[in-house]
C-alpha cells in the first residue's frame, strides 16, 4: 500500500532577493508582510477575503509572463518574487491617476486629510498632474446616522462593503454599479443596521466619515490615546483621539474614537459612546475623610464590575483589612456558575475564542440575546456563517430577526426552562463513546418527553439539530447571561460542561458585563450585602460613583489605567485619556494603612493561582503586529484539573413563567448608565413587545405603564416592536443609575403593568 504523503506545513520562497519562510496556504502578500516586506495596497483589509479590486499590490514572479495581484496568490516553493521596479511603479502609477479622476480637492476641509491613503499614495507615486478626465458625476451627500457618506470621494474599493457582509454581518452595504455613476448604497433601515462604525473606520477616504465628528478636527491635532473599551466583555482595542480645545479652555475633550481597523473590530458603543468621563471632581478633604469613615465601618463593600483588575484586588484588601465582606451583584452569579464548571471540567477556562467561533462549521448559543449583549461574539458567529457557511442553532425564548442572515435554526424554549434544555442539548450533542459511564446512566435515563413537552423543544427539533452537525467539523457552543442566576445555573454549568468534555464542541461563556470575569477571578464574593454598606459604582449607605451622583466622586473608565480581562480571557491595558480631579481608591487605601503609590502597583499582584502573570503594567505590550497578530496584554495561563470531575444531577422540575412576562436586556449599543450618559448614544428607555405581547397585556403602542421588576420600579412608555415575535417583551436597564449594577436575578421574570395614561398626554 502507497504511503500517503503529507502536505508540507511551510514553502519557502524569494521576495526582492531575501529568502522568506510562510505557512502553506499564505497568500504572497502576507509572506511579504510577515517579513517587513512592503507591497502597496488601497483596497486590501486583513481582516476580509481578498476584494482584489485595486491591483496595487501587483508583484512580479519570475517564470511568469506580466503582473499578478499578491494579495490573492498563493506562496509557492521556491517562488522568485519582486516587488519593485520601474514597470511595477509605473502600473501603480497609472492606477492612482485613475483613482484621482475628478477626486474633489477637498484635503483642506477633509476629515481623512493627514491620514488619507488616497494623499499618501499619490504622493509615493508621484501623481503631480492629471492628463485625462471624467465627466462629473452629481452625487449628493447622504446622512446615514451616525455615519456621513460623501459619493464624490468615494474610490469604489469595496472596503465597506465587505467589512459589513463578511464581518458584522448585516449586509446593510451595496455597490450599485454603473461605470463612473457607481456608488455605495444603504439597503437598510437605519433600525436594521448594527450602526457600528466599521464601514467608516475602513473606508481610505474622506468617503465616509463620523456625523458627528465632521469638521471638528484635523487628525494631526488629535493624540491618540490607547485604551481598552469598557462597556462589555470584549475589551476591544481603541484610542481615544483627543484635543485640547482651546487657550482659554485648555480642558481636553474626546473628539473621538478609532481603532486598529485593519484586524480589529468595534460595535456601536465602543465607537460613539466615549465621553463618559467623571468632569469637576475635586479633591475636598471632608468629603475624603467621611469616606474613610465609611469604609472602617463598613460591612459590606458593594461595587459594579466597571473596575479594573487593580482596583478589584484594592478592594478585597480593603475588605481583608476592615472584616468586611465584598458583593458585586453582577458577578456573584457568573462566578457561581464558573466555579461549577470549573469542577465539571477540570479546566479554569472554556476552550473556545473568538478566532475558533469565526472558523467554526456548526455553532450553538443557549441564553443569550446575542445581537445586544455580546455584539463582538455575534460579528464572530456572522464570519463563520459567511466565510465557513456554518450552521447555527439560536436557542432562546425570543426569536431576534436581526440574526436572520446568520441563524439556520432557532430553537424556541420556554422562559426557565434552561435546565432542561441543557440536558437536551448534552443527551443530543455528547459522544457516549468517549463519556464515562455514570454520565451516560444518567443521559439514557433522561426523561426527554418530558423534558421537551416542558421546555418547549420537540424531539423532531433535536433530530434536526443532529443532522445539521453530521460530518461537520469545528464546533462551538456558546452560553450567555441568561444561565448564570437561574436557579439551577450551577448544575447547568455542569452539564455544559460535559459537553465540552465529551463532544467535539468547544465552549465560550460570556461574561454579563466588562469586567466581570476579572472580578470573579480575584474576589470572594458574597451573595447579598447586609449591614452598613459602601457602594462603589453601586447603590449602598454612603456611595462612591464615577457618574458624579454619588458622596464621593470616582474616575470613569476613560480616566484611569490599569487592566480587564476580557471574554477570552486577555489581560489588556487601559489608559487614561482625560484628567481626573477627584479622590480615587488609592487615596482611601492609603489612608487605611494599604501602601501602594498608584493603583498599577497592584498589576503584577494580581493572583496568580488565577492565571495572572506577575508582570508590571508598563511592561504589558499593546499592539497588532504586520500581520494582525494580537500582542495587547497576556492571556491568562490556562489550567487543567486532574481531581476527579464533578457530573451534572438529573434536572429539576422545570419552573413555568405564566402570565405577563419580561425579559432584563439592554438594546443595541446600551450596555449601561455609562453609554446612557454619552451624548451621541442617549436614548429614550421603552418596553420593547410584540403585537401578541400587546394583546396579551391589553397594552396598546404608546401606554404609559408603571411595573416592578427586580425590586425596582419602572415607568416606561410602552412601543410595539414590529421585529418582535411571542408573548415575551423587553425591559432595559441602562436608565437607572447605580441601581443598574445591582441586579442579580435571573433575566425573564413574570409582573404586574399596570397603565397610567399615554405618551401624548
Amino acid at each position: 500500500m502507497s504511503e500517503v504523503k503529507k502536505m508540507p506545513e511551510t514553502v519557502t520562497l524569494t521576495i526582492d532577493g531575501k529568502e522568506v519562510t510562510t505557512r502553506q496556504g499564505n497568500t504572497i502578500l502576507q509572506a511579504a508582510r510577515e517579513n517587513g516586506i512592503y507591497i502597496p495596497t488601497m483596497c486590501y483589509l486583513s481582516k476580509v477575503e481578498p476584494i482584489g479590486s485595486c491591483r496595487m499590490c501587483v508583484v512580479e514572479v519570475e517564470g511568469v509572463e506580466g503582473m499578478i495581484l499578491s494579495c490573492q496568490e498563493k506562496a509557492v516553493e521556491g517562488a522568485v518574487i519582486r516587488t519593485s521596479g520601474e514597470d511595477l511603479f509605473r502600473e501603480r502609477q497609472n492606477i492612482m491617476k485613475l483613482y484621482d479622476v475628478n477626486h474633489p480637492l477637498e484635503c483642506g476641509v477633509c476629515d481623512k486629510s493627514g491620514e488619507c491613503d488616497l494623499q499618501n499614495k499619490t504622493l509615493e507615486f508621484a501623481v503631480d498632474q492629471q492628463t485625462f478626465s471624467a465627466r462629473d458625476q452629481h452625487r449628493p451627500v447622504k446622512n446615514w446616522g451616525f455615519i456621513s457618506y460623501d459619493p464624490a470621494l468615494c474610490i469604489m474599493c469595496e472596503k465597506c462593503v465587505r467589512t459589513c457582509t463578511e464581518i458584522i454581518g448585516d449586509d446593510a452595504l451595496a455597490i450599485e454599479t454603473g461605470g463612473y455613476k457607481s456608488t455605495i448604497v444603504n439597503t437598510r433601515d437605519l433600525s436594521d443596521c448594527a450602526q457600528c462604525g466599521e464601514c467608516m473606520a475602513v473606508c481610505p477616504v474622506g468617503a465616509l466619515v463620523s456625523t458627528d465628528f465632521k469638521y471638528s478636527a484635523n487628525a494631526w491635532e488629535l493624540e491618540k490615546i490607547p485604551a481598552s473599551c469598557a462597556h462589555c466583555s470584549a475589551g476591544c482595542q481603541l484610542y481615544y483621539d483627543v484635543k485640547h480645545t482651546s487657550i482659554d479652555n485648555p480642558e481636553p475633550r474626546i473628539y473621538r474614537v478609532t481603532n486598529e481597523f485593519e484586524f480589529s473590530t468595534l460595535c456601536g458603543a465602543g465607537r460613539f459612546g466615549y465621553d463618559f468621563e467623571n468632569r469637576g471632581a475635586k479633591r475636598e478633604p471632608e468629603k475624603l475623610d467621611a469616606a474613610v469613615e465609611a469604609f472602617r465601618k463598613a460591612d459590606t463593600i458593594r461595587f459594579a464590575s466597571t473596575i479594573s483588575n487593580e482596583e478589584a484586588l484594592l478592594l478585597r484588601r480593603i475588605a481583608e483589612k476592615t472584616g468586611a465582606k465584598l458583593v458585586c451583584d453582577e458577578a456573584r452569579g457568573f462566578q457561581r456558575f464558573l466555579h461549577a464548571y470549573r469542577e465539571a471540567s477540570g479546566r479554569n477556562l472554556p476552550t473556545a475564542d473568538l478566532e475558533w467561533i469565526r472558523r467554526s462549521r456548526a455553532i450553538v448559543t443557549l441564553g443569550s440575546r446575542l445581537y445586544d449583549d455580546a455584539p463582538m461574539v455575534k460579528f464572530a458567529v456572522a464570519t463563520a456563517s459567511r466565510r465557513e457557511k456554518a450552521q447555527v442553532i439560536y436557542c432562546h425564548p425570543l426569536e431576534d430577526m436581526r440574526l436572520q442572515n446568520q441563524v439556520t435554526q432557532f430553537i424556541k424554549y420556554e422562559a426557565g426552562s434552561e435546565e432542561g434544555v441543557a440536558a437536551l442539548l448534552a443527551a443530543t450533542l455528547i459522544d457516549k463513546a468517549k463519556a464515562p459511564q455514570e454520565l451516560t446512566t444518567l443521559l439514557d435515563g433522561l426523561d426527554i418527553g418530558y423534558l421537551s413537552a416542558e421546555s418547549n423543544v420537540s424531539e423532531e427539533e433535536l433530530d434536526r439539530l443532529k443532522l445539521t452537525l453530521w460530518k461537520r467539523r469545528r464546533f462551538t457552543l456558546i452560553v450567555g447571561e441568561d444561565l448564570y442566576n437561574h436557579p439551577q445555573a450551577e448544575n447547568i454549568a455542569r452539564f455544559l460542561a460535559a459537553v465540552e468534555n465529551y463532544s467535539d464542541f468547544k465552549l465560550f461563556i460570556i461574561p454579563p458585563a466588562s469586567n466581570t470575569l476579572g472580578v470573579s477571578l480575584i474576589c470572594d464574593l458574597a451573595d447579598e450585602a447586609e449591614g452598613y454598606t459602601v457602594g462603589v459604582n453601586a447603590p449602598g449607605d454612603f456611595t462612591l460613583s464615577a457618574l458624579g451622583d454619588g458622596d464621593l466622586d470616582l474616575p470613569a473608565m476613560n480616566q484611569q489605567e490599569g487592566t480587564l480581562v476580557n471574554h477570552e480571557g486577555r489581560v489588556v491595558p487601559t489608559h487614561p485619556a482625560l484628567p481626573y480631579g477627584g479622590w480615587e481608591l488609592a487615596d482611601i487605601a492609603r489612608r487605611l494603612g494599604l501602601e501602594l503609590e498608584h493603583v498599577i502597583d497592584l498589576t503584577p499582584q494580581l493572583p496568580a493561582e488565577e492565571g495572572f502573570r506577575t508582570l508590571a503594567f508598563d511592561d504589558l505590550p499593546d499592539y497588532f503586529d504586520a500581520t494582525g497578530g494580537e500582542h495587547r496584554g497576556y492571556l491568562l495561563e490556562r489550567q487543567e484539573g486532574e481531581a476527579e470531575l464533578r457530573l451534572p444531577e438529573e434536572p429539576e422540575e422545570l419552573e413555568s413563567y405564566d402570565g405577563t412576562v419580561l425579559y432584563r436586556c439592554n438594546p443595541g449599543k446600551q450596555f449601561s448608565p455609562f453609554t446612557a450618559k454619552t451624548h451621541q448614544l442617549r436614548e429614550e428607555a421603552s418596553l420593547l413587545g410584540s403585537a401578541q405581547f400587546a394583546t396579551a397585556a391589553r397594552l396598546e403602542d404608546g401606554d404609559r405603564i408603571r411595573f416592578v421588576q427586580d425590586g425596582i420600579e419602572y415607568e416606561r412608555v410602552f412601543r410595539i416592536d414590529t421585529t418582535m415575535k411571542g408573548t415575551v417583551a423587553v425591559n432595559p436597564t441602562f436608565d437607572k443609575g447605580l441601581r443598574s449594577f445591582a441586579i442579580s436575578s435571573y433575566r425573564f421574570s413574570p409582573v404586574k403593568i399596570e397603565k397610567t395614561g399615554k405618551a401624548d398626554e
